[in-house]
């Protein structure tokens, strides 16, 4: 083992997730890991993977579990053990209600391909044209405002709006489940690096969640429509293959992981175009790089930074030898920056190609969503630049919300006239 992958220097942890600067500032500090210590043990216990090619490979790899019961629990921080008391009914609730994204085949196959023909491309694109109506009302009431805040005008009510359609949600529901997202959002993040507060807020939005679509669903059994918790109802009751708790967990996945990512996406993306005027007018001039420029904001942005996996067989990676029941933590924000990837990575091109980020993932848990976000992006953002051609930012700086795992803005503000 060389001491660029096991050590620290003496002045600081090698990876602090206490440190404000991985929200408001991540990447000196993804510099900074990759150069003295892309894989290495940090001092709560888990293991932390900076470079693309070594976060890739543990993406690629079946003996790397996205279950946290697999972690040895012995080796981790209080806060990413499983619950020690697997009798308690609250426990073995959230246990039974944890949503495909956390759990392994065959449970995570039979779970995902029930959805999956919900996001195909040609499903996606039929909703393209719904999009671009949505895009042109919220840019319309922005416009004749002309000072936005562009993140809850814009980036928030866009994929809310699709992902409620799609579901069957009703939209005017839309402010009762803000809340609770947001908590569930925030939630994501390990519990070390939350308050009880924040804990406490994450299991009542679950709870609050999980009653609003059992009502919702059970009204889909007595009258089911075009929509994907229709169908879904419509297979638990005929195919025995849903349980009552994965259809509740499963629902309440497709709505806040079909929105609260893409808000990321889509605020990330206007501002990286905002401080790269060149890069702007030629994602507003060029209809060619529509689809290239939404990629580069995954890569540039990464609104999903850092995802983790719990390993089931001793793993080598970068000349270190993980052990089974070990938990790394992918900085996948990180390796969107590396420059044995990317030339120039740090420079914001709207062109680049090959363009070969993470933005959402790899493998098997690869985002199911990916086509959908994608979508709304490159119509969101074509729309605003082309017809707020004078966008500029009202703010020197922006403020960023404390999550680790989800980077987004707090807010947006943005000044724009037709």
């Amino acid at each position: 083992m060389t001491s660029s992958t096991t050590e620290s220097t003496p002045d600081r942890p090698v990876f602090d997730p206490f440190d404000p600067l991985w929200a408001s500032d991540p990447l000196p500090l993804y510099a900074d890991l990759r150069q003295r210590a892309p894989v290495h043990r940090n001092d709560m216990g888990f293991w932390v993977v900076a470079r693309h090619a070594d976060c890739l490979a543990v993406l690629r790899d079946r003996r790397a579990s996205s279950d946290s019961m697999n972690v040895d629990v012995d080796r981790m921080p209080e806060g990413i053990r499983r619950p020690a008391d697997a009798d308690d009914p609250m426990t073995a609730a959230l246990l039974e209600m944890r949503p495909f994204l956390f759990r392994d085949p065959p449970d995570h196959t039979r779970l995902r391909g029930l959805v999956s023909k919900a996001f195909t491309p040609k499903v996606v694109e039929s909703l393209r044209a719904r999009t671009q109506q949505v895009v042109d009302e919220l840019l319309n009431a922005a416009m004749d405002a002309g000072d936005v805040d562009l993140v809850e005008q814009f980036a928030y009510p866009l994929p809310v709006r699709i992902i409620c359609d799609l579901l069957g949600v009703p939209v005017e529901d839309q402010d009762r489940f803000k809340v609770w997202s947001h908590a569930l959002a925030r939630g994501l993040d390990p519990d070390f690096l939350l308050t009880q507060e924040v804990i406490d807020a994450r299991v009542v939005s679950l709870g609050q969640f999980a009653q609003y679509f059992f009502e919702l669903l059970a009204e889909r059994r007595q009258s089911p429509g075009d929509d994907l918790l229709s169908r879904l109802v419509q297979v638990e009751d005929g195919g025995t293959v849903l349980s009552e708790a994965e259809l509740l967990s499963t629902s309440i996945l497709l709505l806040v992981a079909g929105h609260e990512t893409t808000v990321n996406l889509i605020a990330g993306g206007a501002l990286a175009l905002l401080r790269h005027p060149d890069q702007c007018e030629r994602f507003r001039t060029d209809p060619e790089v529509t689809r290239s420029g939404v990629e580069e904001m995954l890569r540039f942005v990464s609104p999903v930074q850092l995802t983790g996996r719990a390993l089931i067989e001793d793993f080598e990676l970068g000349g270190v030898r993980l052990e089974a029941g070990d938990f790394a933590m992918l900085l996948l924000a990180s390796g969107n920056h590396d420059p044995d990837q990317f030339d120039d990575p740090e420079r914001f091109d709207v062109g680049r190609s090959p363009n070969n980020h993470l933005g959402f993932g790899f493998g098997i848990h690869h985002c199911l969503g990916a086509p959908l976000a994608r979508m709304e992006a490159q119509v969101a953002l074509t729309s605003l630049v082309r017809r707020a051609p004078d966008l500029a930012l009202a703010v020197d700086d922006v403020t960023y919300k404390t999550n680790v795992v989800l980077r987004g803005m707090e807010s947006l503000p943005v000044t724009m006239h037709g």
